[in-house]
């Protein structure tokens, strides 16, 4: 692909200054439309070292208004990035909806650089491409306009660049070990970067390569070609609908929840000595996966009232504090509507070796968000396989991902919600809202078997906890984390 380009026969010297100077205006004039729409715009540049990227982009924003957009200059990932997921610290810095992120060098610098230095494997690299092109497509998918640019030189330009920089003390840092290694390898790079575009060029998020022999001239491609990007983003703003795509991902049969016996009880006896046994095991665990760096992420589901907090509360009591999270999920923030609804649960996943639980989960987009009409038909359609994705991400990076629906019948809710209302230390437990989602329990429930159904994969199965006795429930929600453990520790 890059291989085989073609650049444009470059305008004389008269012609790009004139262009140049409209295009900057029209792209401040742009950058007001995509904000009055909430298009959120997300604008890669990467390419060779010493392509000029960084001066094309400070040039090119001089005319934007700085309160609507941001500068991401992505090199080295920090220790903590490097104790989360590959895609994480792209996911938290994505725009929200009427803003510009700008990212200096991007996933593609980092897939390619491990993959030319042996530090990744064809297999692992070949999977990284595939999360990348998840990625990307989930972004457009979801109302983002990817604008992806590759600046290119030659051998030669790029050697006399890069000994320019050195020969001048003030510059001499911007060259690193990685660029010189690149110029040194410019073929070998060469191959895996044609290799990379190739595969990772969609329709939904292209590649648009900049001849950077001459910076006014790269500069004035790369803002005419982000104008006509916005324009044709901005028309299809109105009535967008995306395809849905076929799940891919091995489906593990799951049962109605109609069909699921809720007559399972333990004595007080038995409880109290299964719960001193198990958590602790548990505890004997967490420090196994501490040791290990082996990630946990533990998703809550289930009916108001179901005991998802005392559950919750005797498996947390068996952890270390300082090695786990329990993360209450309310309504969305406005900075987390104005973002792709995975972003707030990106930025919540644990480090590695330790444990996340999630009280409420990515599942809301399938369940309430469809229920009361928070998102589109089509966005909780396509939501079953961005999350089977997002969960494959989680899982390719080695985390243990056990997901509970915690179940219960009417009565039983009715009864709960009864005693709540009925005694004033319980009453903050008990909200209209909870009233308001028992009448709509067979449109949940015809939810929730279909989410079971949809995103119950083997990598992320389902459990469902019967917890008409809460003390069963809390059993059985042990007993599936520390098996769940216990056979990731074989691996």
């Amino acid at each position: 692909m890059l291989k085989e380009w073609i650049s444009d026969l470059k305008p004389t010297d008269e012609v790009i200054a004139e262009r140049l100077e409209r295009a900057r205006d029209e792209l401040a004039a742009r950058q007001m439309k995509v904000k009055e729409k909430g298009l959120p715009v997300l604008v890669v540049l990467d390419g060779w070292g010493a392509a000029g990227k960084g001066s094309a982009l400070g040039k090119m924003i001089k005319n934007m208004d700085p309160r609507f957009f941001k500068c991401e200059t992505l090199s080295e990932p920090s220790p903590d990035e490097k104790r989360r997921p590959f895609l994480y610290r792209y996911f938290i810095r994505i725009p929200a909806a009427g803003q510009f992120a700008f990212f200096d060098g991007s996933w593609m610098g980092e897939v390619t650089s491990r993959f030319l230095s042996g530090e990744t494997s064809k297999k692992d690299y070949k999977t990284q491409l595939t999360s990348v092109k998840r990625f990307e497509r989930q972004l457009s998918d979801n109302g983002c306009l990817v604008v992806k640019f590759f600046f290119h030189i030659s051998e030669k330009v790029q050697k006399k660049r890069l000994k320019a920089l050195e020969s001048d003390p003030t510059t001499a840092w911007r060259v690193s070990d990685r660029d010189r290694w690149q110029n040194k390898h410019y073929g070998k790079c060469l191959d895996v970067y044609d290799e990379y575009l190739e595969t990772t060029n969609q329709f939904v998020a292209p590649w648009y390569f900049i001849n950077s022999t001459d910076r006014k001239w790269a500069e004035l491609q790369m803002t005419e070609i982000l104008i006509s990007a916005i324009d044709t983003a901005l028309k299809n703003t109105e009535n967008r609908s995306v395809p849905i795509l076929q799940n891919t991902f091995p489906l593990s049969p799951m049962p109605k929840l109609s069909s699921v016996p809720l007559d399972k009880t333990l004595t007080d006896e038995e409880y109290r000595t299964e719960l001193d046994r198990l958590q602790m095991r548990l505890k004997q665990l967490h420090n196994e996966l501490y040791l290990r760096k082996i990630p946990v992420i533990i998703a809550y589901e289930g009916w108001d009232a179901a005991g998802k907090g005392g559950n919750i509360k005797r498996l947390a009591s068996a952890l270390d504090p300082r090695g786990y999270e329990v993360h209450p999920i309310a309504s969305p923030e406005p900075a987390e509507k104005a973002r792709h609804y995975l972003w707030r649960f990106w930025k919540r996943l644990p480090k590695d070796g330790h444990i996340a639980i999630f009280d409420r989960t990515w599942y809301g987009r399938v369940m309430v968000e469809r229920i009361e009409g928070f998102c589109t038909e089509n966005d909780w359609q396509r939501a079953y396989n961005e999350i089977n994705e997002f969960e494959k991400e989680l899982s390719d990076w080695g985390a243990v991902i056990i997901k509970f629906w915690v179940q219960i019948d009417k009565n039983t809710q009715l009864a709960r919600f009864t005693d709540r209302q009925n005694t004033p230390e319980k009453q903050w437990k008990i909200t209209d809202e909870d009233w308001r989602n028992r009448e709509k329990w067979d449109l949940y429930e015809t939810a929730v078997d279909e989410m079971m159904q949809k995103t119950s994969t083997e990598f992320a199965p389902w459990h469902i906890i019967e917890s008409n006795d809460k003390k069963y429930a809390r059993i059985k929600a042990l007993k599936t984390v520390i098996s769940a453990c216990e056979e990731k520790l074989k691996d």
